[in-house]
């Protein structure tokens, strides 16, 4: 597969007649029907009150990290990828993750929202082994504006499960992993492996 097919793959899903409403501010989307009380608090809950917002300059959104979460990790482990340490993600070409084969995980993406409504962000995560596609993940993270106090999000996204049998086990996998939005703005693109093994 070549890398003008991993762009198609990586590209957002549309349904079929959704069109993007044009973008506002924060600002205007707290005008907004301003005397609808509980339209006002889910605004506020969103981070859209007047004023809340900071000058529109940099990345609507910023990635922070990836996350692979699991009931079945040994007690004080963790994988967690800090996307700025782009040495320890190269490192896991020749080091890859370990993740135990057949085992409910999740993964879970901390970002911070700097500027702005995001709506149609989704994260997507193209799996390979031997440059074929095995998997591929698409999820929304959400309608959102800045947090109020500066905290970043966390997203879960649904549990699925590792593959699991010899076959799975041999060889090492290439993730591709993008935060893309409808518009086709590209938020943060990295690449990870792992390899699947008996044990974590």
């Amino acid at each position: 597969m070549s890398a003008q097919d991993d762009q198609e793959d990586l590209k957002p899903t549309f349904t079929p007649g959704y069109k993007p409403g044009a973008a506002k501010s924060a600002d205007e989307y707290a005008q907004l029907d301003a005397e609808d009380e509980s339209l006002a608090r889910w605004k506020a809950s969103l981070g859209i009150v007047p004023g809340a917002t900071t000058a529109a300059t940099g990345p609507k959104v910023t990635v922070l990290t990836l996350e692979l979460a699991s009931p079945t990790l040994p007690a004080g482990r963790e994988i967690v990828f800090d996307l700025k340490d782009t040495a320890r993600l190269a490192d896991t070409k020749k080091n890859p993750i370990i993740i135990k084969e057949g085992v409910e995980y999740n993964v879970r993406i901390t970002f911070k929202v700097n500027h702005s409504i995001i709506s149609g962000v989704r994260y997507i995560q193209l799996v390979k082994r031997a440059g074929v596609k095995v998997d591929k993940l698409e999820q929304m993270l959400g309608s959102y504006g800045p947090s109020p106090d500066g905290k970043p999000y966390i997203k879960n996204f649904d549990p699925d499960e590792s593959p699991s049998g010899m076959i799975a086990r041999s060889g090492t996998y290439h993730v591709r992993s993008r935060v893309i939005d409808d518009d086709g703005e590209v938020y943060a693109d990295w690449e990870w492996y792992f390899k699947l093994a008996k044990e974590w």
